[in-house]
Order: C-alpha cells, then sequence, then structure tokens
C-alpha cells in the first residue's frame, strides 16, 4: 500500500534516510528495449588497469538518441549472457542515460557466430593480462601502459598522493603528447627548456612547476605508496604498509605471506603488490624514481603516533565538516593516535558526521556505531 503525503509541513517533520527524503516517492518509466547488430566488442584499460569490454553497434535510436557504443560490464557477464560478436542484441539504456547489451537473440544467429574469449595480453601494451581467482576483474599491471599512462600521471601528482600543485590534466596530456613523460618517473627529469617549448608555458610557469616537482621529492613514504597506484593499495593501507615496511626496498622483498600480518591486507591485495613489484616495468620505474631521489624511508615516514586520546580508535568521516578539510580531519585523528578508514563496520568505534553525509550515515545508524560532531572529535582530543 502507498500512501500519498501532500502536506509539505509533514514531509518536512519526516526528515531523510541519508540523503532521501521520507516523504516522497520516486515513480521510474521501464527502460525502452531494442535489437541491433553487435559489430564488435572492444576493451578499454582504466587507470588502475582494469579491463573493461565494450560493444561497438550498428547504430540504432534508443528514446531519440543514437547509440553505437554500450557497456558489456565485464568479461564474466559476457560468458554468462553468452555474448557474441555478430549477434544480434537487445539494448537498452539504464536509467535513460547509460546504454547497455541485455543479452544475444540467440534464434537469429546463422551459426557463424563464435564465443568470444578474453585477451590474454592488454589491447594498449601488448604485457601479459591478469586474473586473479574469485575477482571479476581483468587487469593490465604495467605501470608504463600508454592506455593508462595519464590517468596514472594524473593520479599520482593529485592532492592525496604526491601533491603536486600547478600541474592538472591538461598539462599532463601536453607533457605526454610532446613526448616529455613516458612514466611517472620521468617527472623528475623534466628541464625548463623542455617546458618552455611547450604552448601556454612562460618563465615563471616553468620555474613554478619545476619548484613543485622538486617539492614533491620530500612527500613521505605512504604519500608515494599511494601515488603508485598499485592495485587496493589505498591512502590508508598505504600508512599500514608502511609502519610494517619502512622503506620501498623492504616492501618489495616482502612475501604474500609477510603482507597478510598487516592489518586490512588480504590474499588477493598480498598477492597483488607482490606481483606489481615483480614486473619488469615497474622496477625500472622505481629505479628510475630512487635514481632522482624520490625515495623515502623510515627516517621520513610521517606515522601515527603509537599512543594518543584517540589511541585505539577507529574513525569514518562523512559530510562536509565545519572548519576541517577531508585530508586535514584524518591527520587530525591520526595525530591524536586515532585510525581513519573509508568505511562503516562493527569495528568503527565512531562515525565523524557532517553536513550533506551519505550512506555511511545510516550504516552506522543500522550497526549501532556513536556518531559524532566536529566539536565533539575535538573535545576528546583537548581531555
Amino acid at each position: 500500500m502507498v500512501i500519498k503525503i501532500d502536506d509539505l509541513t509533514l514531509v518536512a517533520d519526516l526528515g531523510f534516510v541519508g540523503r532521501d527524503p521520507r516523504g516522497a516517492i520516486a515513480f521510474k518509466f521501464p527502460a525502452r528495449e531494442v535489437t541491433t547488430k553487435l559489430l564488435e566488442i572492444r576493451v578499454n584499460v582504466g587507470r588502475t588497469g582494469v579491463l573493461t569490454p565494450y560493444a561497438v553497434l550498428e547504430p540504432v535510436e534508443i528514446g531519440g538518441v543514437i547509440v553505437e557504443r554500450a557497456t558489456l560490464h565485464n568479461f564474466d557477464y559476457i560468458a554468462e549472457k553468452d555474448i557474441r560478436p555478430s549477434d544480434r542484441v537487445l539494448v537498452k539504456r539504464a536509467g535513460d542515460v547509460i546504454p547497455y547489451v541485455i543479452g544475444p537473440v540467440a534464434d537469429l544467429r546463422t551459426g557463424a557466430e563464435k564465443p568470444y574469449m578474453p585477451p590474454g595480453t592488454c589491447p594498449a601494451c601488448g604485457q601479459v593480462v591478469e586474473h586473479f581467482a574469485g575477482e571479476v576483474a581483468w587487469y593490465c599491471v604495467n605501470a608504463a601502459c600508454p592506455a593508462q599512462l595519464v590517468r596514472n600521471v594524473e593520479h599520482f601528482v593529485s592532492r592525496g598522493a604526491m601533491d603536486i600543485v600547478g600541474l592538472g590534466i591538461k598539462i599532463v596530456e601536453q607533457l605526454i603528447q610532446a613526448g616529455l613523460v613516458k612514466d611517472v618517473a620521468d617527472l623528475y627529469t623534466l628541464q625548463r627548456a623542455d617546458l618552455l617549448k611547450l604552448e601556454g608555458f612562460a618563465d615563471k610557469k616553468a620555474d613554478n612547476l619545476l619548484a613543485a616537482i622538486a617539492e614533491s621529492k620530500r612527500q613521505p613514504l605512504p604519500r608515494l605508496l599511494t601515488a603508485l597506484g598499485v592495485r587496493g593499495v589505498g591512502e590508508v593501507s598505504a600508512r599500514d604498509l608502511s609502519a610494517a615496511f619502512p622503506s620501498l626496498d623492504a616492501l618489495a622483498s616482502a612475501s604474500e605471506d609477510q603482507l597478510q600480518m598487516v592489518a586490512g591486507i588480504g590474499p588477493n591485495i598480498a598477492a597483488a603488490i607482490v606481483d606489481w613489484f615483480s614486473r619488469e616495468r615497474n622496477q625500472a620505474v622505481l629505479a628510475k624514481l630512487k635514481a632522482a631521489g624520490v625515495w623515502p624511508s623510515s627516517s621520513s615516514v610521517a606515522g601515527r603516533p603509537s599512543s594518543g586520546p584517540l589511541s585505539g580508535l577507529t574513525f569514518v568521516v562523512t559530510g562536509t565538516l565545519p572548519t576541517l578539510s577531508r585530508d586535514g580531519v584524518k591527520e587530525f585523528i591520526e595525530a591524536h593516535g586515532g585510525k581513519v578508514t573509508d568505511s562503516v563496520s562493527r569495528n568503527t568505534s565512531y562515525l565523524v558526521l557532517g553536513e550533506a553525509p551519505g550512506s555511511k550515515f545510516q550504516k552506522a545508524q543500522e550497526l549501532g556505531v556513536k556518531v559524532i560532531r566536529e566539536d565533539e572529535l575535538r573535545k576528546m582530543c583537548a581531555e
């Protein structure tokens, strides 16, 4: 039974669940389905090396839009639905936005259609791809893969990684197109004369960028480890790994069993770390970074204090806080001995709540996790 609420005062009193108003109901019309021919299955390579298949279609109109490309989700989806090149396929636009292939019209097959096999090598760089048991995704783990290069460099220089000010995606694309950067380590060999040849660069801009790149050499090990983009290693796990292995040399020589002794590192991530450091191309990038002086060790690691008012407590942050940025609140909590994670679980001690929270707030309520505001967090550290 659906009860219509048309009293706006009552609607306001009912409030929200996460971001969804309790006094409102969304109705969606069923998406329109059409058939067309699947001409070819191609593969995109993302920043993290994930290979994502997509369909090249005979152009077809769906809801006033001509569709020529559609997602195929992943290789397991293709196998499960038995989607084959040259099939007649059903297509619709999810939410009237994203086109995807529902499946083949098997009755219309001629017998010439052959089952699709996932590529054994990366379509961009030719390196052998990886597929881990129990996972859907297939990966190219070559750090110098050209399809990943722009996004890899963009991630490497981002605020949560090496934080190279002034090096946005447009300049990254310029550097790569000019052949000045073939992997992230090449950033540290850029010369002033090279930059001045690029459109939009004058003396001051070139000097500022080179200064920012030089300054990034002082970043601690957790940031460099985050910047390298090893699959499964984010900011939190990078800090935990850096505490256990105080140099990249130590981490590179660690076994899967040793890695799994670190909190939050399971067998799949441990296998991915070992595999990443074993790759010849990745080793070449690391050697170039080391030669450039980008090689922080335990002496430059900004580890968490072993004690403090928040010692032994785990925090999750959601929403916008009054005075602290997302990076700022992480640094504040860790400076007082606490730990910050990305997802709410039964092991979460507190959820720090800000304005416009996401689904983490609802999850915390379901699990009975204590919710505090920024001022309460500061009082805990002042006691």
